[in-house]
Formats: C-alpha cells, structure tokens, sequence
C-alpha cells in the first residue's frame, strides 16, 4: 500500500499540466496567467483530499486524467470570469427593490447606453467644438418637466443633499421640523449629514406637530436657510400637523433665507389621476418658491442611480462652483441613462407603457388577474405534485416610495410535497437566471406586478429545472 507522500508525487507539475491537451484552448480563451493559476488551484485542492483520505486509487487517477482536470480548471476561469451583477427576475412585488437595483430601466435607457461603445459627446459643443456642461441635456430635460429655472445631476440624493447643505449652509444654521429628520436606508441619516456638510442643525417643533411659528421663532442673524424633508419611507398618521412648503417658502423669502425642499424619492407625475396614492412633485416644490429641490433618480423616476438638483439659476451656478460638485459627478453612464428616461415623461401615453416602473405602478388589477392566470396555466403543466393556485395579495412601490401604501395584485402560489417553501424558494434563487419571490403561508409567492410577460416563460424554465 502507497504511503501518502508516494501518492502525492503522482500529481504533476503546473507547467506538465499546461502542455497537455485542452489547456491550449483554455489559455486562448481565458489567458496564461489565469489558466496557470487555475492549474495550481486544482492541484493544491488535490493534495488536500489526498492528506485527508477523500481521494486515493482509481479516483485519484480519474481526477488527474486530462479531460477531467480540463473540466474543473474551465469551471473555475468561468466562474471567475461570471460578473457579480446580473440579471434576475423579480417576483417579489417590490417595484423598487434596493437589492435588486431599484429601478428596471426602460428599454430606451438601456438603448442609450449599447450606443456608448465608442467615443462620446459627454462635454462637447458639436456645434463650437467646445467645451461643454455634461450635464446640458438632462438640465434642459428637467427645466422642461419642471419649471425650474436649473438643474444639475450628482451620484444620489444623499450626494445632492450633502452638495446643497454644504453650499448654502455651511457654518451656519439651517432650521428643520424634528418630524422630518429621516434616516434612510444604509444609515443616512439628515441630522449626520448636516454635520459632515458643515452646516448647524436647528431642531423645531415636536416628532408629530411643528408649526410655522416654530420655524419663525428659531430665525436670527446666523440662519442660512429652512429646509424641508419628506418623510418618503414613513408616515406619521393621526395627531400630526406639519407645514406645507407654500408656507414655509413664503417664511423664507420674507426673511431673505434659501428654502431647500427634500423630496426624497421624487416624482414628476400628479399620481392621483393614475388613481395611486400622492405623492408630492418637483413641480410643486417649483411652483411654490423652494429654492432647490432635491429627490433621487432611481426611484420614482425609474432612472440609473442618481441625485438631481433643481433651481434657480443663481444657486445652481453656485452649487456647480462648489469643490464637492466635482468629486460628486456623474459619468457617461448615468447621464445617457437619465436623458433617455427622462424624455419618457414628456408624454403619459408613453411613460405608462415604455417606462416599467410606471407601468408597474398603473396595471389594473383585472389586468394583473390576466396574467396570473396565464403563469398559472403555465406552471401547472411542470409537474403533477405542484400545487398552483391564484390568490389576492399586495405590492409595494419599495425604496420608501409610497411607504405603508400597498398596491392590490394577484399572486400564483406554488407548493410541492417534494419541497419546503424555503427550499423551493433558495433553489430559484440559485437558478441559471435567479427567480426571486416571497414566502407566505408556507408557499413560494410569484407576483405578477413585477413580472413582465416576456418573463413567465423563463420563470417556467427555471421552476421546471428545480424540479427535475
């Protein structure tokens, strides 16, 4: 019987395994380097199951084999090489999903970008062959939705909110309603980035009433401006009063002090003839004399990742001189993203059935029953012991959009005696294209608001592959 050490002399050198046949085609496809280090790990994996008895005789043979040692080198250069972030279906409900990436782009956004794979004209006159704003497009974009005098675009909301308190703010006092100092996901939290930003935080009023002569009473030489918060992920419901921004602009102006509007998720849309929840817009804030309105762009807007700025034209010029606006820009990406979203919202008929956020949020719910009965029909046929049945069942927008406001849908449950609903729903997860859903009363849920058609027959493919 071969003593440990004398098996582990039949492993080969890395460089005797890369002149055999197969590794030629690896290293062309993958790279030397790359192959070799996927060589080493193969073999150093070996030595260990030799040490501890898991290989030995004719497995340990098998193992070394050419073919198979190609195999278990390609599997691990492809699964190095596979990108982190890809595609999934969302079955969740959630519109928003922050661990999904928020916001599906729409297929114009997604068009926008396949047309970078060149040179582009990010910061160019076409017509000077100057210099340009990379921004130019998406301002006049949102001056055209909005009315704003301005606007500018920076990596999120918590960067735009940080930009505006440091330019307006900082070493002075800029007053807030102790009801809307929000904390947001990821622990950003208003009253910590007023402190990063240099700015004072001056607390008024109580967490569920603050009234106007609140903010009124805490005005003196050293205040810099009001700011206003939405409380886009809670609601204080009940005993509560909170003031308007008409009224609160008003108080600013009539003190000479800059009024600052953060509304969060952002909307441009008056999402009550859509028969949804309100929710307050840009345009509003514009309408009503907020200086510079701040909101994100993955939201509600169902753009890439972004923070926008609108105003005057006086305070965003400030707001692009400042040192932060630089280490806070967008690129490319995100700016061909946004414009082409954007230009969705020029029209209602196009934003309803181009953009999918809002086509999510707008499906009807005879609608929503269609289709899940066209996904139940086809999932039943994968297999006689899953249980499909349809059943009533409640959305959410996510990202603290529209919190505590569910949205009726319908829901296809699924349970198998084969499978717990906890294995059913971690082996789709899992599978070649992940289908994330929900659990409820012990059955895997698909809900078909966050489901496109063109989706169910991959959710079918992938069901009937964990199931086999």
């Amino acid at each position: 019987m071969k003593n440990i050490q004398e098996v582990l002399r039949q492993i080969p050198a890395v460089d005797s395994v890369l002149q055999r046949a197969g590794f030629g085609e690896l290293i062309g496809g993958f790279g030397r380097e790359p192959t070799r280090r996927g060589v080493q790990k193969v073999l150093a994996e070996t030595r260990e199951q030799i040490r501890s008895g898991q290989l030995a005789g004719e497995q340990l043979e098998q193992t070394l084999v050419d073919e198979q040692l190609v195999r278990a080198v390609r599997a691990l250069l492809e699964e190095a090489h596979q990108i982190s972030v890809g595609r999934v279906i969302n079955a969740t409900g959630v519109i928003l999903h922050t661990g999904l990436g928020r916001a599906r782009l729409p297929t114009a956004a997604m068009e926008a970008l396949a047309g970078l794979d060149g040179y582009c004209t990010l910061q160019i006159d076409l017509q000077s062959g100057r210099r340009g704003k990379r921004d130019s497009k998406v301002e006049e974009l949102l001056v055209e939705l909005t009315g704003a005098q301005a606007a500018t675009v920076v990596n999120n909301n918590a960067a735009a909110t940080l930009l505006v308190l440091s330019e307006i703010g900082k070493g002075r006092e800029i007053i807030v309603s102790r009801g809307q100092l929000v904390e947001i996901g990821g622990s950003f939290r208003i009253p910590e980035v007023m402190e990063e930003s240099g700015a004072k935080l001056v607390e008024v009023g109580t967490t569920n009433r603050t009234h106007l002569a609140d903010y009124e009473r805490a005005i003196n030489e050293n205040t810099a401006a009001l700011l206003h918060v939405h409380t886009s992920n809670y609601r204080i419901v009940g005993f509560s009063s909170t003031v308007p921004i008409e009224e609160l602009a008003e108080l600013g102006h009539s003190h000479g002090l800059t009024v600052i509007d953060d509304i969060g998720s952002g909307n441009l849309v008056d999402m009550r003839r859509l028969e949804l929840p309100e929710e307050p817009t840009a345009q509003r804030s514009i309408e009503a004399g907020a200086d510079l309105v701040t909101f994100s762009a993955d939201k509600l807007i169902g753009g890439p990742q972004g923070g926008i700025i609108l105003g005057t034209k006086v305070m965003i010029d400030r707001i692009r001189k400042n040192p932060l606006a630089r280490a806070l820009r967008v690129g490319k990406l995100t700016l061909a993203a946004l414009e082409a979203t954007l230009q969705l919202f020029r029209d209602e008929g196009l934003l309803l059935s181009r953009h999918p956020t809002w086509r999510m949020l707008s499906c009807s719910e005879e609608e929503l029953h269609k289709q899940a009965k066209s996904l139940a029909r086809r999932l039943s046929k994968l297999a006689a012991d899953l249980d499909v049945k349809i059943v009533k069942g409640a959305s959410q927008t996510g990202s603290g959009s529209l919190a505590g406001r569910d949205l009726p849908t319908y829901l296809v449950a699924l349970r198998t005696e084969r499978l717990s609903a906890d294995e059913l729903a971690r082996r789709l997860r899992t599978a070649p294209t992940p289908v994330v859903a929900r659990i409820e009363d012990d059955a895997v849920v698909l809900d078909v608001r966050t489901l496109g058609l063109e989706e169910q027959r991959i959710v079918a493919e992938m069901l009937r592959q964990v199931l086999e």
